[in-house]
């Protein structure tokens, strides 16, 4: 004879709705499964251009809430990155709760691979931080909806070398903008983050004769920074008061708080985190009244988005790198709106963003 347990659920204070009544999001799914340890949350955000595409980010949280609230900053941001880069996609990500060095394992690469599966092609995934090319395989084996699957399997292996790219190329404009020359010879940058896109971005500025200044909480990223090229390593907080040029957020987002934003001694913000601004209005508007130029983080590290676009529609890297120099361009349009309409610059990526969707939306609207 079976018997049933029936677990008793306390009455909570749930705030889901209310919560994503601002963000407009479309679509939100909650993973579970005991077996393998999984506990993932997928966004969709907006799939007006195209299926949602983002990658998978797995992070020890805190709290549910927080991996909740991270997961609905990055789907939206998505959305406006592929729409202010011309891309046929829709913005969603997703994020596994967890130690990604302890806690992953094929078993739950592929059951998350699964819940993508069900989704019938609304979600497809990639590679973010705490995934790799390899879990990107093991999600394969379950569903086709993924991209930043390795050369070996035509895809375009890791999108990191393109995403530091295109915010190399975005710091260009910013100088272009700032300075009247896009030359970076000679300019104190400094890269908070120094991971797989923030290494990428100390090579290429140290090629142009950049000076790097570098912190990371990975004491070996310091070390091969430093003995590479020459960067001078900078303890945690100490970086936000450095005497430079050019600040390059390149690891998690919301570090542009207003305290942070009150230390800085530079000219230009342009990294390739996420998120980058607390408050979007608040502390965007704050770095202008501190005479600070601010590159839409969304817009100029798009290019890892634009090389797993190319994976879905039919690889080709030199497709890719092409349509990520665009990045330049854009950014000078970009600062160009802000000063015409007199708002900030995340400000007029947003509205050159949203205008795209509005007129995609009009169009499919009609009959």
């Amino acid at each position: 004879m079976s018997t049933t347990s029936f677990v008793s659920i306390q009455n909570t204070e749930l705030n889901l709705f209310a919560d994503i009544k601002t963000t407009n999001h479309e679509q939100i799914v909650f993973c579970n499964d005991n077996a393998s340890g999984l506990k993932a949350i997928i966004a969709i955000h907006n799939t007006v251009l195209g299926p949602g595409l983002g990658g998978t980010r797995m992070w020890s949280y805190s709290t549910e809430a927080e991996a909740l609230n991270d997961v609905l900053r990055l789907s939206r941001g998505m959305t406006y990155k592929a729409a202010i880069s011309g891309l046929n996609l829709g913005g969603a990500k997703a994020v596994i709760i967890g130690d990604a060095k302890k806690d992953k394992s094929e078993a739950l690469m592929r059951k998350f691979g699964k819940f993508i599966e069900n989704l019938n092609g609304k979600y497809i995934t990639a590679e973010d931080v705490g995934t790799t090319t390899k879990d990107m395989e093991y999600v394969n084996m379950q569903t086709d909806h993924v991209a930043g699957l390795p050369e070996s399997m035509g895809g375009g292996g890791d999108p990191s070398p393109v995403t530091a790219y295109g915010v190399y190329v975005g710091m260009k404009a910013s100088a272009k903008e700032a300075y009247g020359s896009d030359s970076l010879k000679g300019k104190k940058i400094a890269v908070q983050g120094i991971g797989k896109v923030g290494m990428h971005l100390v090579d290429l500025i140290s090629k142009e004769g950049a000076q790097a200044f570098v912190s990371d909480i990975n004491k070996n990223s310091l070390a091969h920074a430093s003995a590479e090229y020459g960067a001078t390593v900078v303890e945690g907080d100490d970086i936000y008061g450095l005497d430079i040029d050019i600040f390059a957020p390149c690891a998690l987002g919301a570090v542009l708080n207003t305290p942070n934003i009150n230390a800085l001694n530079c000219d230009i913000v342009a990294g390739a985190a996420n998120n980058q601004l607390a408050n979007e209005d608040e502390h965007g508007m704050l770095l202008n009244e501190r005479g600070i130029l601010y590159a839409p983080d969304f817009l100029i590290n798009a290019g890892g988005l634009i090389n797993v676009y190319s994976e879905v529609i039919g690889y080709n890297k030199e497709n890719a790198m092409r349509d990520t120099e665009k990045i330049y361009d854009t950014t000078l349009n970009i600062f160009k709106v802000a000063k015409e309409q007199n708002i900030h610059a995340q400000q007029a990526a947003i509205v050159l963003a949203q205008k795209r969707i509005d007129d995609i939306l009009s169009v499919q609207s009609t009959y």
